[in-house]
């Protein structure tokens, strides 16, 4: 079984908590005995994935495997076109590792999200702009340290893609079951 999950802001990418108080995935009545493929931040929303199958986590993972996912950043600032040619470029450099490359664009139109609880941080003098960014690999906070690097700092971020499966119908805190032709895309590149 695999489940598609929309993660909300705030929310522990497993079911038991490191500190009290701490919200977790025990809360959305997953079925027993699935575990989470991969992670987001705390402070990530977004499509993750939940199996029981032995094995679907190291093969979807695994970077010689090279399965995209596919993220919307909202940054601070208007991104420009030189940003997105490093972006792309990689070699990003991120806590002593360098970035491969990736795919970087301004989805047009920019998407729209119900608003974050809490909100985003805004400032009245400098507007945001969204990311689409699609990446093989997935080092701990590197689509926030890669748009910083780049001088547009992460404001919210947003996983909406995995492989050929987009679970962009999925709101914030609910999930379910994916279908036999629905997991199957998530192996298509």
């Amino acid at each position: 079984m695999v489940i598609a999950f929309h993660k909300p802001y705030g929310v522990l990418c497993q079911f038991t908590p490191d500190l009290p108080g701490q919200r977790t995935l025990a809360e959305f009545g997953f079925p027993a005995a699935v575990y989470p493929v991969g992670r987001l931040d705390l402070d990530s929303e977004g499509l993750l994935l939940l199996t029981d199958e032995a094995g679907f986590n190291h093969k979807l993972l695994d970077p010689k495997t090279a399965h995209p996912r596919t993220y919307l950043a909202q940054v601070e600032g208007i991104s420009t076109a030189d940003a997105l040619v490093r972006l792309e470029r990689g070699g990003i450099e991120i806590q002593g590792y360098r970035t491969l490359p990736c795919r970087a664009r301004l989805p047009d139109p920019a998407p729209e999200f119900p608003p974050r609880d809490p909100p985003v941080r805004f400032r009245k003098a400098i507007p945001t702009s969204w990311l689409e960014l699609q990446l093989t690999e997935g080092k701990n906070r590197q689509v926030r340290r890669m748009t910083a690097a780049v001088g547009f700092p992460t404001l919210r971020l947003i996983r909406i893609a995995i492989g050929g499966f987009c679970g962009a119908d999925i709101g914030a805190g609910a999930w379910r079951v994916l279908q036999a032709q629905e997991t199957h895309d998530i192996w298509r590149k």
